[in-house]
């Protein structure tokens, strides 16, 4: 992918050697995910932070609840586990691949986040839960990895040795969501931070106007796990009682991502094709209707797998889907199936998201007449050694990689955090409240030409 595609949003820089010496290792994390830990879909935060637990102390804080709870079942047992976690203080989890463990705390905030009176107590609250969790476990001056600009009100606690804001999604513009109240603290968090790590371009480009440095790390893989589905081995059971050509998503059944019409119109298109969605219905928009989906008889629902289990899913597919619906919130999606895919070597159809442009490997459709067409033309161009292709294509794109580049990057802000007037600088700059202050009077920067990583 190449700078071209990415404008002005962030600085330029030389590229980070990589390799093992680069790796973060014997370092404390306090990590503030937008997710909990034991959760049915594993996201950016739990793939990096599994990784950096295996040389690194770290501590996850899980969701803080940004989003409006509804009465659905699936919001009422989340509440019901994180009250009981909550009152249970910091837990050891597993954390994997890998093995080794990490530390996680669930927080007891307001869920009432629109109110500034809300806003200020959670902000005392959740510095307090946190620096206590931090100091019983022997953290001093960890380095701050927020998933969500709340992450923020730690500074005064924790007194990070560095701040990284890693932004993977416009939650912002999630339904429930105060907006206003979240881009307000997303500028003051990204404007405070050493370094801001963005998944999607357009996500950069808009951080782009708060702080120069920002970098362009799209989503990526567990590279080799996929790639097993090139071996022999077992197909998924109940994939395997499906007709085939089997064309494959995982991922959550949601309406606010998905485009159902297109699903509909390719599976009424093609009968002989079976349409297989594997994931939890609902997850991130309790109220998804899938029953015009199950009406359709050559339309498949499957349960969620386990990570470990998706090669299994993979094997036995023929092509693998990404019919995301094209909206405020897919526009800064990069989704992490785009690797697991290619790695597992399977060919890809996806809509037009424009995170994904340039993307090699990916076809692209528009409409369900399009998706037919490139679907019929993919499938019969299909062979053993495309696949192994599309696979050794993709290896470069993991974790691994990533968190290589990562530390290297981590360094070059520790780097610059060294420098002199740079730490009375970010004093001045974290006074409390400041946040509420932007949300009535927004600042914008200069946004910072710059390239995009891949």
């Amino acid at each position: 992918m190449g700078a071209g595609a990415m404008g002005s949003a962030h600085n330029a820089r030389a590229a980070t050697p990589t390799g093992a010496e680069q790796r973060l290792s014997g370092r404390d994390i306090v990590c503030v995910g937008f997710n909990d830990w034991d959760t049915e879909l594993w996201t950016n935060q739990h793939h990096l932070m599994a990784r950096l637990a295996r040389d690194n102390r770290v501590l996850f804080i899980e969701s803080l609840g940004l989003r409006r709870p509804t009465l659905a079942g699936r919001d009422l047992r989340r509440i019901g586990r994180r009250v009981r976690n909550g009152l249970a203080g910091p837990r050891v989890a597993a954390a994997h691949p890998g093995g080794g463990s990490l530390h996680v705390l669930s927080p007891l905030v307001l869920p009432f986040h629109r109110h500034a009176l809300a806003r200020v107590l959670n902000r005392v609250l959740l510095g307090w839960l946190v620096g206590r969790a931090a100091r019983r476990i022997g953290m001093r001056k960890p380095i701050l990895w927020g998933y969500v600009p709340q992450a923020q009100s730690l500074r005064a606690a924790l007194e990070p040795a560095l701040t990284v804001y890693h932004c993977v999604d416009d939650i912002a513009a999630q339904e429930r969501i105060d907006t206003g109240a979240f881009r307000a603290a997303e500028r003051v968090f990204a404007a405070q931070a050493d370094l801001v790590l963005a998944s999607a371009p357009k996500l950069a480009e808009r951080l782009g106007e708060c702080n120069e440095h920002v970098e362009l790390l799209p989503n990526v893989a567990d590279t080799e796990l996929f790639a097993s589905a090139l071996r022999a081995g077992p197909v998924d059971p109940e994939l395997a009682r499906v007709s085939s050509p089997r064309v494959l998503f995982t991922g959550a059944i949601a309406a606010a991502k998905l485009d159902f019409e297109l699903l509909i119109g390719v599976a009424r298109a093609r009968r002989q094709w079976s349409i297989v969605l594997v994931g939890p219905v609902g997850l991130g928009d309790p109220h998804t209707d899938v029953s015009r989906l199950r009406a359709e008889p050559n339309v498949h629902l499957l349960d969620a797998r386990g990570y470990e289990q998706l090669p299994a899913l993979a094997r036995g597919a023929d092509a693998g889907l990404i019919p995301y619906a094209r909206n405020a919130l897919t526009e800064s999606i990069f989704p992490m199936k785009v690797y697991e895919y290619l790695a597992a070597g399977l060919p890809v159809l996806a809509t037009r998201l424009p995170a994904l442009a340039g993307v090699e490997d990916i076809e692209f459709a528009d409409d369900a007449g399009a998706a037919v067409q490139a679907l019929e033309r993919m499938l019969a161009e299909d062979s053993p050694a495309a696949r192994a292709a599309r696979s050794e294509r993709a290896h470069g794109h993991s974790w691994e990689a990533r968190l290589e580049e990562i530390s290297g990057l981590i360094a070059a802000a520790e780097q610059r955090r060294a420098e002199p007037g740079r730490a009375e600088r970010g004093r001045e700059q974290s006074e409390p409240g400041r946040a509420e202050r932007e949300h009535e009077q927004p600042e914008h920067r200069q946004a910072q030409r710059g390239r995009r990583r891949g």
